[in-house]
């Protein structure tokens, strides 16, 4: 049953890769990175730089060093 399944899903993306030129799977996949990519630099950004203003304003006795 479960090697059935798979060679049906083969098969019809086989011949959706066929007729939809080949390379639908490869501009899902690049748009997905330029989605995915800019958004966890700037959540990483973000992070950085609440810890900067947070580190800024603390006072000298609250530090460590």
């Amino acid at each position: 049953m479960l090697t059935d399944s798979i060679t049906v899903a083969c098969a019809t993306c086989a011949n959706a890769f066929q007729e939809a030129g080949g390379d639908a799977a490869g501009w899902a996949i690049m748009f997905m990175v330029a989605i995915i990519v800019p958004m966890a630099a700037g959540i990483i950004f973000l992070i950085a730089r609440i810890a900067r203003r947070e580190a800024a304003a603390l006072e000298p006795q609250f530090r460590d060093q």
